[in-house]
């Protein structure tokens, strides 16, 4: 049954993240982008990591996708007419597919690890906590801040000035 279950969520979570990549609609990508991060909570939950999977639904699902949602929004991010394609797309293009392929073929000629040693400390909500509120407190601000200044920019960015505002 998990078996099952991991492939369907498997499935779900690539079809979904390829929908995010060729949707012409921002708000359907969004909303591909959220159903992809569904699928990967769920994977978590079946690795028994049920914290990063409700980690992943609060911050990733839950905060991201919605301020996606309302930058696109507020930008009116309507397609327009299709550019073409220019030489720096093109060399882009062969470097992430060259990248693509050599990631492929890494992971399909790996060496097998070491299996872990048996005697692991088992992690709490205790021990997460902890370091999350004394050694990672600093990080987890700043990444705080940085959203918050990323969102205010965006808003900033997307308003739309009157041009007989500047002319009195």
């Amino acid at each position: 049954m998990a078996d099952t279950l991991f492939i369907i969520l498997a499935v779900l979570t690539v079809a979904s993240a390829l929908l995010v990549v060729v949707n012409k609609n921002a708000v359907n990508a969004a909303l591909g982008l959220l159903i992809s991060l569904l699928g990967l909570a769920g994977l978590f939950v079946l690795l028994d990591a049920p914290l990063l999977a409700f980690v992943l639904l609060m911050v990733y699902a839950g905060a991201v996708v919605a301020l996606f949602l309302f930058i696109i929004m507020l930008l009116d991010t309507t397609p327009g007419a299709a550019k073409p394609f220019s030489k720096m797309t093109l060399v882009a293009t062969l470097i992430g597919a060259g990248l693509l392929f050599t990631g492929i073929y890494s992971l399909a000629h790996r060496a097998v690890l070491p299996a872990a040693p048996a005697t692991l400390p088992v992690p709490t909500m205790k021990n997460y906590a902890e370091q999350l509120f004394t050694t990672y407190l600093l990080p987890v601000q700043v990444v705080g801040f940085m959203l918050l200044i990323a969102m205010l920019g965006v808003i900033v960015l997307s308003k739309k000035f009157d041009q007989t505002e500047g002319a009195k």
